[in-house]
């Protein structure tokens, strides 16, 4: 199956796409970024076009296994810059990670709240073929396990990262190294 990629802010959704964002499209509409960031205001827009389409957002555990942790690793790396010299472990326990961590599900609510959970199809995969390809070096098991996903169910494939051009499913981005 060929990858046909297209802008994402240009893209017509509609009521009928199946839509499946990777952890870096939610990192950039709610996360902290700074407040010129050109890829928030981007995916932050398409993201109201999709609402207002009506399309559907599809979710699955790791989608938000990793968006939690990024986030959690973001702050954490603030933190350490600004002088401290704890590790990550005992940043989570500390009285400074606890605003953060409302943030966090203040952040995930808002997402679950325009998506539907999703089961990854992880025992459907051909997961020796996963394995020899990670083997090779050259790939991001995540990133394969999402591309089965929305292989299996359909889903068009909304991401940032220049990691899925041969991929197989339908990619919408504003990533040029994408586009091109």
């Amino acid at each position: 199956m060929p990858t046909n990629i297209y802008q994402v802010d240009s893209y017509d959704y509609t009521e009928s796409d199946a839509l499946f964002m990777d952890t870096n499209i939610w990192l950039y509409v709610y996360a902290p970024q700074a407040p010129d960031d050109w890829k928030t205001r981007i995916y932050s827009r398409s993201l109201v076009k999709i609402l207002t389409a009506k399309s559907r957002i599809f979710i699955d555990a790791l989608v938000l296994s990793e968006f939690i942790n990024r986030y959690a690793r973001l702050a954490y790396n603030l933190f350490k810059a600004a002088g401290s010299t704890i590790n990550f472990k005992e940043y989570r326990q500390s009285p400074d990670f606890k605003p953060v961590a409302k943030d966090i599900e203040s952040s995930v609510r808002r997402i679950l709240k325009h998506c539907q959970r999703t089961e990854s199809s992880f025992s459907d995969c051909d997961i020796n073929s996963l394995l020899a390809k990670y083997g090779e070096g050259n790939s991001d098991f995540n990133d394969q396990l999402m591309v089965e996903l929305c292989k299996s169910k359909g889903f068009k494939l909304i991401t940032h990262d220049r990691d899925f051009k041969d991929c197989g499913v339908t990619v919408l981005t504003a990533n040029n190294r994408l586009l091109t």
